[in-house]
Protein backbone atom coordinates (compact mmCIF):
# COMPACT_ATOMS: atom_id res chain seq x y z
CA UNK A 1 0.00 0.00 0.00
CA UNK A 2 2.72 2.83 0.95
CA UNK A 3 4.73 1.73 -2.29
CA UNK A 4 1.48 3.01 -4.19
CA UNK A 5 0.73 6.31 -2.12
CA UNK A 6 4.14 8.12 -3.55
CA UNK A 7 1.93 8.06 -7.32
CA UNK A 8 -1.54 8.26 -6.28
CA UNK A 9 -4.27 10.68 -7.98
CA UNK A 10 -5.64 11.34 -5.28
CA UNK A 11 -4.95 12.71 -1.85
CA UNK A 12 -6.23 9.94 0.64
CA UNK A 13 -8.23 10.04 3.28
CA UNK A 14 -7.42 7.97 6.75
CA UNK A 15 -10.53 8.31 8.70
CA UNK A 16 -10.33 8.26 13.01
CA UNK A 17 -11.57 5.48 14.80
CA UNK A 18 -10.47 6.41 18.60
CA UNK A 19 -11.72 3.09 20.33
CA UNK A 20 -10.97 5.45 23.73
CA UNK A 21 -13.14 6.82 26.54
CA UNK A 22 -11.14 10.12 26.76
CA UNK A 23 -9.55 10.79 23.01
CA UNK A 24 -10.07 14.88 23.02
CA UNK A 25 -12.95 14.83 20.13
CA UNK A 26 -14.62 11.72 19.87
CA UNK A 27 -13.72 9.96 23.16
CA UNK A 28 -16.53 7.37 24.56
CA UNK A 29 -18.46 7.93 21.34
CA UNK A 30 -17.42 4.21 19.77
CA UNK A 31 -16.05 2.30 22.67
CA UNK A 32 -17.81 -1.24 21.54
CA UNK A 33 -17.94 -2.92 18.62
CA UNK A 34 -21.37 -2.52 17.68
CA UNK A 35 -20.72 1.15 17.76
CA UNK A 36 -17.19 1.42 16.14
CA UNK A 37 -18.86 -0.65 12.89
CA UNK A 38 -21.37 1.71 12.23
CA UNK A 39 -19.05 4.44 12.46
CA UNK A 40 -16.63 2.67 9.79
CA UNK A 41 -19.24 1.93 7.61
CA UNK A 42 -20.31 5.67 7.53
CA UNK A 43 -16.92 6.53 7.53
CA UNK A 44 -16.32 4.57 4.08
CA UNK A 45 -19.45 5.66 3.06
CA UNK A 46 -18.47 9.20 2.84
CA UNK A 47 -15.36 8.04 0.95
CA UNK A 48 -12.84 7.23 3.51
CA UNK A 49 -9.84 5.05 2.22
CA UNK A 50 -7.98 3.75 5.37
CA UNK A 51 -9.51 3.73 8.89
CA UNK A 52 -7.25 4.28 11.56
CA UNK A 53 -8.10 2.64 14.80
CA UNK A 54 -6.93 3.99 18.63
CA UNK A 55 -6.97 2.22 21.50
CA UNK A 56 -4.69 4.82 24.25
CA UNK A 57 -5.70 8.28 23.57
CA UNK A 58 -2.20 10.81 22.94
CA UNK A 59 -4.27 14.42 23.88
CA UNK A 60 -1.83 16.17 25.93
CA UNK A 61 -2.14 15.22 28.85
CA UNK A 62 -3.53 11.59 28.59
CA UNK A 63 -2.16 8.99 30.56
CA UNK A 64 -1.02 5.46 28.88
CA UNK A 65 -2.63 1.91 29.45
CA UNK A 66 -1.16 -1.19 29.72
CA UNK A 67 -0.98 -3.25 26.71
CA UNK A 68 -3.80 -5.91 27.53
CA UNK A 69 -6.50 -2.82 27.88
CA UNK A 70 -5.38 -1.87 24.74
CA UNK A 71 -6.02 -5.28 22.97
CA UNK A 72 -9.32 -5.71 24.69
CA UNK A 73 -10.54 -2.01 23.65
CA UNK A 74 -9.33 -3.30 19.87
CA UNK A 75 -9.04 -6.65 19.15
CA UNK A 76 -12.83 -7.13 19.02
CA UNK A 77 -13.69 -3.75 17.34
CA UNK A 78 -10.85 -5.02 14.14
CA UNK A 79 -12.54 -8.83 14.08
CA UNK A 80 -16.10 -7.22 13.88
CA UNK A 81 -15.19 -5.27 11.37
CA UNK A 82 -13.11 -7.65 9.08
CA UNK A 83 -16.44 -9.89 9.23
CA UNK A 84 -18.67 -7.41 8.60
CA UNK A 85 -16.95 -5.66 5.78
CA UNK A 86 -14.41 -6.51 2.44
CA UNK A 87 -10.86 -6.63 2.18
CA UNK A 88 -11.35 -3.37 -0.23
CA UNK A 89 -11.03 -1.14 3.09
CA UNK A 90 -7.86 -0.36 4.35
CA UNK A 91 -7.22 -0.44 8.73
CA UNK A 92 -4.36 0.71 10.00
CA UNK A 93 -3.69 0.47 13.77
CA UNK A 94 -2.62 3.67 15.58
CA UNK A 95 -0.27 2.17 18.24
CA UNK A 96 3.71 2.11 19.08
CA UNK A 97 3.42 -1.30 21.65
CA UNK A 98 4.67 -4.26 19.53
CA UNK A 99 2.35 -6.71 21.01
CA UNK A 100 -0.94 -4.64 20.03
CA UNK A 101 0.80 -3.80 16.76
CA UNK A 102 1.47 -7.39 16.11
CA UNK A 103 -2.06 -9.15 17.19
CA UNK A 104 -4.08 -6.31 14.97
CA UNK A 105 -1.77 -7.19 12.13
CA UNK A 106 -2.64 -10.85 12.58
CA UNK A 107 -6.52 -9.66 13.46
CA UNK A 108 -6.84 -7.88 9.91
CA UNK A 109 -5.31 -4.50 9.75
CA UNK A 110 -2.93 -3.42 7.23
CA UNK A 111 -0.88 -0.63 8.53
CA UNK A 112 0.93 0.77 11.44
CA UNK A 113 0.66 4.32 12.69
CA UNK A 114 3.10 5.00 15.60
CA UNK A 115 3.42 7.40 17.41
CA UNK A 116 7.35 8.45 18.04
CA UNK A 117 8.28 5.67 15.54
CA UNK A 118 10.24 3.33 17.55
CA UNK A 119 11.24 4.93 20.25
CA UNK A 120 9.08 3.53 22.48
CA UNK A 121 9.35 0.17 21.85
CA UNK A 122 12.26 -1.29 19.62
CA UNK A 123 10.36 -4.53 19.47
CA UNK A 124 7.93 -2.93 16.81
CA UNK A 125 10.89 -3.00 14.52
CA UNK A 126 10.78 -6.89 14.36
CA UNK A 127 6.98 -6.85 14.13
CA UNK A 128 7.46 -4.19 10.49
CA UNK A 129 9.71 -6.03 9.79
CA UNK A 130 8.30 -9.44 9.92
CA UNK A 131 5.00 -8.91 8.55
CA UNK A 132 5.97 -6.83 6.10
CA UNK A 133 3.34 -3.96 6.70
CA UNK A 134 3.64 -0.46 5.83
CA UNK A 135 4.45 2.02 8.70
CA UNK A 136 3.76 5.72 9.43
CA UNK A 137 6.32 7.34 11.98
CA UNK A 138 4.93 10.60 13.83
CA UNK A 139 7.24 12.66 15.26
CA UNK A 140 6.75 13.83 18.91
CA UNK A 141 8.87 15.51 21.44
CA UNK A 142 8.54 14.09 24.91
CA UNK A 143 5.77 12.26 25.39
CA UNK A 144 1.55 12.71 25.54
CA UNK A 145 1.32 12.89 29.06
CA UNK A 146 3.79 15.98 29.65
CA UNK A 147 4.53 17.26 25.67
CA UNK A 148 2.93 20.10 25.76
CA UNK A 149 4.29 21.56 29.21
CA UNK A 150 7.53 23.79 29.69
CA UNK A 151 9.64 24.71 26.95
CA UNK A 152 9.11 23.13 23.38
CA UNK A 153 12.79 23.98 21.96
CA UNK A 154 14.34 22.99 18.47
CA UNK A 155 17.31 24.16 16.61
CA UNK A 156 15.07 23.88 13.61
CA UNK A 157 11.78 22.82 13.73
CA UNK A 158 12.29 21.37 10.28
CA UNK A 159 15.87 19.61 10.06
CA UNK A 160 15.17 18.22 13.49
CA UNK A 161 12.21 16.34 12.70
CA UNK A 162 14.12 15.35 9.51
CA UNK A 163 16.86 13.96 11.76
CA UNK A 164 14.15 11.82 13.38
CA UNK A 165 12.80 10.37 10.55
CA UNK A 166 16.12 9.68 9.18
CA UNK A 167 17.26 7.77 11.97
CA UNK A 168 13.76 5.65 12.53
CA UNK A 169 14.46 4.69 8.39
CA UNK A 170 17.65 3.92 9.24
CA UNK A 171 17.22 1.61 12.24
CA UNK A 172 14.57 -0.07 10.15
CA UNK A 173 16.20 -0.98 8.01
CA UNK A 174 18.99 -2.36 9.39
CA UNK A 175 16.47 -4.93 10.90
CA UNK A 176 14.95 -5.53 7.41
CA UNK A 177 12.22 -3.18 6.60
CA UNK A 178 12.03 -1.66 3.03
CA UNK A 179 12.24 1.97 2.26
CA UNK A 180 9.37 1.70 1.11
CA UNK A 181 7.76 0.49 3.99
CA UNK A 182 7.52 4.18 5.48
CA UNK A 183 5.17 6.94 5.68
CA UNK A 184 6.18 10.20 7.34
CA UNK A 185 4.46 12.15 9.54
CA UNK A 186 5.89 15.53 10.89
CA UNK A 187 3.72 14.95 14.16
CA UNK A 188 1.45 18.69 14.52
CA UNK A 189 0.81 19.22 18.06
CA UNK A 190 2.74 16.97 19.69
CA UNK A 191 4.92 18.81 21.40
CA UNK A 192 4.91 21.85 19.33
CA UNK A 193 4.01 25.15 20.12
CA UNK A 194 1.30 26.99 17.71
CA UNK A 195 4.30 29.18 15.68
CA UNK A 196 6.00 25.38 15.50
CA UNK A 197 3.00 23.80 13.99
CA UNK A 198 2.64 27.10 12.03
CA UNK A 199 6.27 26.53 10.58
CA UNK A 200 5.85 22.47 10.15
CA UNK A 201 2.64 23.63 7.13
CA UNK A 202 4.30 26.17 5.84
CA UNK A 203 7.92 24.39 5.10
CA UNK A 204 6.20 21.04 4.48
CA UNK A 205 7.86 20.40 0.92
CA UNK A 206 11.24 20.21 2.84
CA UNK A 207 9.75 16.53 3.99
CA UNK A 208 9.61 16.15 -0.06
CA UNK A 209 13.67 14.84 -0.71
CA UNK A 210 13.07 12.11 1.47
CA UNK A 211 10.50 10.85 -1.53
CA UNK A 212 8.23 9.01 0.80
CA UNK A 213 4.23 9.74 1.55
CA UNK A 214 3.45 12.26 3.85
CA UNK A 215 0.82 11.83 5.91
CA UNK A 216 -0.70 15.18 8.02
CA UNK A 217 -3.39 15.39 10.91
CA UNK A 218 -4.27 18.39 11.72
CA UNK A 219 -8.29 17.72 12.17
CA UNK A 220 -9.57 19.79 15.20
CA UNK A 221 -7.05 20.06 17.10
CA UNK A 222 -6.03 22.87 19.92
CA UNK A 223 -3.75 25.08 17.99
CA UNK A 224 -6.29 25.76 15.48
CA UNK A 225 -8.47 27.02 18.53
CA UNK A 226 -5.92 29.02 19.32
CA UNK A 227 -5.14 30.74 16.49
CA UNK A 228 -9.45 31.55 15.77
CA UNK A 229 -9.63 32.61 19.84
CA UNK A 230 -6.39 35.15 19.44
CA UNK A 231 -7.54 36.54 15.58
CA UNK A 232 -11.25 36.56 16.09
CA UNK A 233 -10.63 38.32 19.05
CA UNK A 234 -13.05 35.61 21.15
CA UNK A 235 -13.83 35.09 24.69
CA UNK A 236 -13.05 31.09 24.30
CA UNK A 237 -11.21 29.04 22.79
CA UNK A 238 -13.56 27.12 19.91
CA UNK A 239 -14.18 23.66 20.85
CA UNK A 240 -12.53 20.90 18.77
CA UNK A 241 -16.18 20.68 16.91
CA UNK A 242 -16.06 24.11 15.94
CA UNK A 243 -12.60 24.11 14.30
CA UNK A 244 -13.75 22.24 10.66
CA UNK A 245 -13.35 25.14 8.77
CA UNK A 246 -9.80 26.05 10.08
CA UNK A 247 -8.60 22.00 9.82
CA UNK A 248 -9.88 22.18 6.07
CA UNK A 249 -7.56 25.57 5.55
CA UNK A 250 -4.43 24.23 7.43
CA UNK A 251 -5.10 21.15 5.66
CA UNK A 252 -5.13 22.61 1.84
CA UNK A 253 -1.57 24.24 2.57
CA UNK A 254 -0.21 21.10 3.57
CA UNK A 255 -1.75 18.63 0.73
CA UNK A 256 -0.42 21.90 -1.90
CA UNK A 257 3.00 21.26 0.04
CA UNK A 258 3.34 17.73 -0.58
CA UNK A 259 1.03 15.51 1.82
CA UNK A 260 -0.33 12.60 0.33
CA UNK A 261 -2.61 11.42 2.61
CA UNK A 262 -4.72 13.46 5.45
CA UNK A 263 -6.13 12.41 9.00
CA UNK A 264 -9.73 13.61 10.05
CA UNK A 265 -12.59 12.95 11.97
CA UNK A 266 -14.69 14.78 9.80
CA UNK A 267 -14.31 12.63 6.06
CA UNK A 268 -17.68 13.81 4.54
CA UNK A 269 -16.30 17.34 4.46
CA UNK A 270 -12.95 16.55 3.70
CA UNK A 271 -13.73 14.30 0.80
CA UNK A 272 -15.54 16.99 -0.47
CA UNK A 273 -13.06 19.65 -0.05
CA UNK A 274 -10.01 17.19 -1.37
CA UNK A 275 -12.01 16.28 -4.50
CA UNK A 276 -11.72 20.41 -5.57
CA UNK A 277 -8.52 20.84 -4.01
CA UNK A 278 -6.93 17.43 -5.76
CA UNK A 279 -8.44 19.16 -9.41
CA UNK A 280 -5.75 22.58 -8.45
CA UNK A 281 -3.16 20.56 -7.29
CA UNK A 282 0.34 19.71 -9.69
CA UNK A 283 0.94 16.28 -9.63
Amino acid sequence: MAHNLTTTKKTLIMGILNITPDSFSDGGLYTTPTQALKRVKQMIHEGADIIDIGGESTRPGSKPISISEELQRVIPVIETIRENLDKSISLSIDTNKAIVAEEALRAGVDMVNSLGGFLFDKKLIDVVAKLHCPIAIYHIQGKPKTMQEGEMTYDDVIKDIAIFFGEQIKNGMTKGIKREQFILDPGIGFGKTVDQNIEIIKRLKEFQNLNLPILIGVSRKSHLGMILQEELRLPNIPSPIERLEASLAETAVAVLNGASIVRTHDVTQTKKFLTILDKFKNF
